[in-house]
């Protein structure tokens, strides 16, 4: 008896060791990955700004993920996740400190979770068909960062050899960033050591790109020889904060469309109109290349926080302008919290939280991510669709164009003022009014009446 008692305890060591290592071998399989990050992707694509810390009341990887598959249903397929780093302590500001002042390039925020959990966020978005791109803060670090004491000449220094927050060039005054320490990029080991830190996310953490903040502030030989490093294990998706087409070139794939984005919000106050839009895209078509991509936006996090919600900025015109943003060239952008019509500046140095209700921007942005998914009148990446101009009786205050590529076609009319007009636009054709499927027949007699900010997204052949 004692024997079989043995013999049992033995072979259920045996056999749990055996499952115990089935566990171990399953835990240690290397992710799978989805197909690499590609132009056709691009074309289609919808970019979401995720702010992990203000998303949900836990402030957690975790809690994100969960609603992955809802962005899905937006037509998102680029996720950029802010800053998911250690955050120094020192000087820092507020009682939570800003995503921006790093301490470890290679660790997660324990605030956010653990790195099994961005693990799992990162496989759901793949699993879900989009792609995940982290914010890569390279112009400086948190004054906790390991090179501060061990290389102090990875740093800029003053004549008497302190190392100092970053300067604005145009000034020679500090920006007032007290909370960072600004990069010495004349130091050639720093760059490697930067580089080597931003591989370490693409071959272990399988993630997709980078977004890189202030990313005119760093030399744009230091973007190629990064884009280059990373784009030796796969294809990567770059976008840069910065408008700057020098970015461009070689390292970058979209960049911000900032001055767009500005004059927007003056159209919407009265400062400015049509007219002011037309000569920025003019300008555009003199200074950019073919395959350069525009980040199109009504908010992100800096606006949000510092300038306003999109509420404040635009007013009645803030659909309108949402709207807008999908219908011309280039990727739109939701930062967190539009997609459930948030009207609330997220504090930035605290913990702060969206408020998940559906109202009017959900299916608004549903409706719209379908059309730039689904339809080749909207590709706005490196083989954008044409944008042509229509003229109207009103160019002033009344937007016309359509976009066209392999024989779709969608006009976007507007009425970009806060009074009612009626007005003509030099376009024929019949089509459907996708907001609501009625279908309808133009002509350059047509006449339209508007109300302020009313807008008209028609598709067809």
């Amino acid at each position: 008896m004692k024997k079989t008692v043995i013999f049992a305890a033995i072979m259920c060591t045996l056999v749990a060791c055996k499952k115990e290592g089935k566990q171990q071998q399953k835990k240690e399989e290397p992710q799978q990955e989805p197909a690499p990050v590609s132009d056709e992707v691009l074309e289609t694509a919808v970019i979401y700004e995720a702010n992990i810390r203000q998303y949900s009341e836990e402030g957690s990887f975790n809690a994100f993920t969960r609603d992955i598959p809802e962005l899905k249903e937006l037509g998102v397929k680029v996720i950029w996740l802010m800053p998911v780093y250690p955050i120094s302590s020192t000087k820092s500001k507020g009682s939570l400190g800003s995503y921006y002042a790093i301490t470890d390039y290679t660790r997660v925020n324990p605030e956010f979770g653990t790195l099994e959990d961005f693990r799992k966020l990162v496989k759901t978005a793949h699993d879900n068909g989009m792609y995940v791109i982290l914010d890569w803060v390279a112009n400086h670090t948190g004054w906790d960062h390991v090179w501060v004491k061990e290389h102090p000449e990875y740093y800029t220094q003053d004549e008497k050899g302190n190392i100092i927050d970053p300067i604005n060039p145009e000034t020679g005054e500090s920006w007032g960033w007290t909370d960072v320490a600004d990069l010495n990029y004349n130091n050639r080991e720093m760059r490697e050591e930067m580089i080597k830190d931003m591989r370490y996310w693409i071959e272990e953490e399988h993630i997709d790109g980078y977004r890189c903040d202030v990313a005119h502030q760093v030399p744009v030989d230091f973007w190629e020889n990064a884009a280059d490093s990373l784009r030796e294990i796969k294809p990567v998706f770059m976008l840069a904060e910065a408008e700057q087409p020098g970015l461009l070139e070689k390292a970058f794939d979209m960049q911000y469309a900032w001055e767009g984005h500005h004059i927007l919000n003056e159209i919407a106050q009265g400062k400015k109109n049509v007219g002011d839009w037309d000569a920025y895209m003019a300008k555009n078509d003199t200074l950019l290349e073919a395959d350069d991509i525009f980040m199109n936006f009504t908010s992100n996090h800096d606006e949000n926080s510092w300038n306003g919600t999109v509420f404040e900025r635009m007013g009645e015109a803030a659909e309108t302008f949402a709207a807008m943003t999908y219908a011309i060239p280039g990727m739109p952008l939701i930062y967190s919290g539009q997609e459930y019509d948030m009207d609330k500046r997220l504090l930035f140095f605290e913990k702060d939280t969206i408020i998940k209700k559906k109202g009017q921007f959900y299916p608004l942005y549903r409706k719209l991510g379908k059309l730039k998914n689904e339809n080749n009148a909207l590709n706005g990446g490196k083989k954008a669709a044409a944008y042509k101009r229509f003229s109207t009786s009103d160019d002033e205050k009344v937007l016309a164009f359509a976009r066209e590529k392999e024989g779709d076609r969608v006009i976007f009319i507007a009425n970009l003022s806060d009074e009612p007009l009626q007005f003509t636009v030099a376009a024929e054709g019949s089509y459907a009014d996708y907001m609501n499927g009625k279908d309808m027949k133009i002509d350059a007699e047509t006449t339209y009446d508007f109300e302020p900010w009313e807008y008209l997204i028609l598709t067809g052949k």
